[in-house]
């Protein structure tokens, strides 16, 4: 297994491995955010990927897209692979409703963090696998 960026093992909670990625589950309960990390070693773009492990990375984006739409109905969801402050490739998964707190604006800055209780980071981890084991 790679190891994940020390800022994405600080920031987030671990969800679980999917066939290339691991899913993690970002430390900020002012939006449902989730993060796709490829298990491959010195991988900072798409485009550095084997042309499979793209595929598998697109599959992997798309069901994980299905299962937060249909775990939160969400007005938008927002992926992205930014990577500026962690080299290490990830995908970020942004749930967004109008109104949220940094609504229309991108969220990264916008607002500080409302990190989950254990409790709630609990339950929102049990959410997300179930919606993913319905994503398939």
């Amino acid at each position: 297994m790679t190891r994940l960026h020390p800022r994405l093992e600080q920031d987030c909670h671990y969800v679980s491995r999917l066939d290339l990625c691991h899913l993690l589950l970002m430390n900020d309960s002012n939006y449902p955010w989730c993060i796709l990390v490829p298990d491959r070693e010195d991988i900072s773009e798409i485009h550095q990927l084997e042309e499979a492990d793209q595929q598998q990375l697109i599959r992997e984006s798309s069901r994980l897209a299905r299962g937060l739409t249909r775990l939160y109905r969400p007005d938008k969801l927002n992926i992205a692979a930014i990577g500026n402050l962690v080299p290490q490739l990830h995908l970020h998964h942004v749930v967004r409703y109008i109104g949220d707190p940094a609504w229309p604006k991108p969220v990264w800055g916008h607002a500080p963090a409302r990190p989950y209780t254990t409790e709630a980071a609990d339950e929102a981890v049990a959410r997300l696998q179930e919606a993913l084991a319905r994503s398939v």
